[in-house]
This record gives C-alpha cells, sequence and structure tokens, in this order.
C-alpha cells in the first residue's frame, strides 16, 4: 500500500488528506518598495490565504555580470536590472516577514543563491520554495537540504530525469518535500499547463505531495489541478491589475484569490470517492426507482404476463425493476388488485 506523504509548514499540514495550500507569490510585484509590499500584503490578507511566498535576491551573489545581456521574454529590461530594481534588502525583508506573520500568514520565500539562503536561514523561515530555474541546481539544492526545512519545488522547463535527482538530493537529507508542476511562460497559454505532466510525477513519485505552480491568467489550471489530486496551488498576486511589472500579467488580485480558495476547497471536497449510491441518496431512490406492479387485476395461481404486471414508481415498495423478467412466467400467491407492488412472498417460486 502507497504510503501517503505530508509536509508540515508550521502547524499547516499539507497533503492530499488536507484542504490544497494555496501560496499567493508575492514575488517580486512590489518593485522593490517595501511600503508597496505591505499595501498588497493588507490586500491578501484580507482573503484569507494562509500563506505569502516572497523572493529573496542578493545580485551580487546570484548572478554574473552576463545576466545584464539576458532580457527575459515577458520585459524589455535585462533579467539583472530588474531583479536589482525589485530586490529588498535585509532589513526590508525581514520587516516584511514581520509585517506577514503580524496578519496571522506564514511567510516563505524562494533564494537564489547561497547568500539568500543564509538570510532565510537567519530569518528562520520555516520552509523554502524552490523555483523552477533552481530544480537542477544542485549544489544549491544540496546546501538548502542540509538546513532540514520542508522544501517546496517547482520543475518547470526540467525533464524527469533532472526532477528525479533533486527529489533524490531530499530523500537522502530526509526531509520532507513537496513538488510541483510548472511552465514557466508569463502567462502560460492553456494549451501549454499540461496537467498530464502533474499527473505524471504523482505517479513517478506514488505518495509524494504535488501540485500547480500556475501562470496562466485564469484559476481554470488550478480546479483541473485540484480536481486530480494536488495540495498546493501556487499563483502570483497583487492588489490590483493596474500595477506595472513583468508578473502582473499572470498574477491574481483579490477577487481571484478569494475564488481560488473557495474553488480549491470546494474541489477538495467533491474529488475522490467511489461508484454507487451513497446512503443520503435513499430518500431520492424511494421514489425514483421502479417496482414491479400490476397494471390489472390478478387471480391466486394466476400466472405473471407481460399483460398484467409492469413496472412503476415509486420505488419503496415492492421488488426492484430488475427482477422483472424473473417474475414473469411465475404464479401468484394470492388474489391481487390493480397497482399491488409485488413482494418476494407473492411469487410462487
Amino acid at each position: 500500500m502507497t504510503k501517503i506523504r505530508e509536509v508540515n509548514i508550521l502547524d499547516r499540514k499539507v497533503s492530499i488528506n488536507h484542504k490544497p495550500l494555496v501560496i499567493a507569490e508575492l514575488g517580486i510585484n512590489h518593485n522593490g518598495s517595501l511600503e508597496e509590499a505591505y499595501k498588497i500584503v493588507n490586500a491578501a490578507a484580507a482573503t484569507g490565504v494562509e500563506v505569502i511566498k516572497h523572493q529573496t535576491h542578493i545580485i551580487s551573489d546570484e548572478m554574473s555580470a552576463q545576466a545584464k545581456k539576458v532580457i527575459p521574454g515577458n520585459s524589455d529590461k535585462s533579467i539583472y536590472k530588474i531583479m536589482e530594481d525589485c530586490a529588498l534588502s535585509e532589513d526590508e525583508e525581514f520587516a516584511l516577514k514581520e509585517y506577514i506573520e503580524d496578519k496571522g500568514m506564514i511567510f516563505i520565500s524562494t533564494p537564489f543563491s547561497r547568500a539568500a539562503v543564509d538570510r532565510l536561514i537567519k530569518m528562520k523561515v520555516p520552509a523554502f520554495k524552490i523555483g523552477s530555474g533552481e530544480c537542477n541546481n544542485y549544489p544549491l539544492l544540496e546546501y538548502i537540504a542540509s538546513f532540514k526545512k520542508p522544501i517546496i519545488l517547482s520543475t518547470g522547463m526540467n525533464t524527469m530525469k533532472e526532477v528525479e535527482k533533486s527529489i533524490k538530493i531530499f530523500e537522502d537529507a530526509g526531509i520532507e518535500y513537496a513538488v510541483l508542476h510548472t511552465t514557466n511562460l508569463y502567462p502560460t497559454p492553456p494549451r501549454l499547463v499540461r496537467l498530464g505532466a502533474m499527473q505524471e510525477i504523482s505517479q513517478k513519485f506514488p505518495g509524494i505531495v504535488y501540485g500547480l505552480s500556475d501562470h496562466t491568467t485564469t484559476n481554470h489550471s488550478c480546479f483541473g489541478a485540484v480536481a486530480l489530486g494536488a495540495s498546493i496551488l501556487e499563483k502570483h498576486f497583487t492588489d490590483t491589475m493596474t500595477r506595472e511589472g513583468p508578473d502582473i500579467v499572470c498574477s491574481m488580485d483579490p477577487s481571484a484569490l478569494k475564488d481560488l480558495i473557495f474553488g480549491a476547497n470546494l474541489l477538495f471536497e467533491e474529488r475522490g470517492g467511489t461508484k454507487g449510491p451513497v446512503k443520503e441518496e435513499q430518500v431520492t431512490m424511494d421514489f425514483a426507482f421502479s417496482t414491479i406492479v400490476t397494471i390489472k387485476p390478478i387471480k391466486k395461481g394466476e400466472k405473471f404476463t407481460k399483460e398484467n404486471i409492469w413496472v412503476k414508481r415509486p420505488g419503496n415498495k415492492g421488488m426492484k425493476a430488475d427482477r422483472y423478467n424473473d417474475v414473469l412466467g411465475k404464479l401468484a400467491v394470492n388474489d391481487f388488485t390493480k397497482d399491488h407492488h409485488i413482494e418476494k412472498e407473492d411469487v410462487i417460486w
């Protein structure tokens, strides 16, 4: 029997047996302003979301000068300039974590360098979120895993073999982890979401905690993921879609985040189960099912035929319709009036 795994982030248990964990990614939507970050956090807090995820960028340890020549597909600035402009200082990030926690939410972050890991350890984060770009950065993963904290790993742009190597690092370290399927296009068109890839991950590693980090412009992919067993949903978040920034286009606003939380919890209740009637359906079965009924008076000893019995509602009295052919040709025990529901003891077998 497959062991169902669990990830514990503070007191929040995450597994297929618990409501999906929705992570609102603040990311770099604050554009490097702590005050703007606070505004986004305030909006998130009003939705009831449990976790806010940040990105910890310490540029000097994260990128070489070559990054100044690399321009992402969703921007006209170099990745070096984007992250340089959006990075918070250590004091600012400490303040952000405290602000989030004071509002009753959990702060986690994605480190992109050893220095970022060290900062987050100093900040006493309860877990790490690893971005897709670091999924195959095995030296960094080994460093992060050495601190024995739970890890949520995004796997976009990586092959199954690369994901396997990452998971082996976590297994060897003996830590709790979850794996998210991701497509790293901002935004992601529906045809490239590939929920089947998420299922492939769950089948390759039976029992693991898995989910979706989504970059589409609606919640539909996340809802589909929950129906397929996802325990974690991650999506960028902003207080207003009028903000500027490379990730705003695939971000949720407060209304969309509320809808995601509600829908994810609803689908959690709806998924699973086995085919067959449930006891609560009995009140409907009583009137919806049909039983064997006389359609004209029948004398004792008379043969039951298609001319004197048929199947009619309700289903709360008599033999069910599936016994109709068994009764045909048998003899009546007594006289019966029209509309008598035939019981087993009414038939000479």
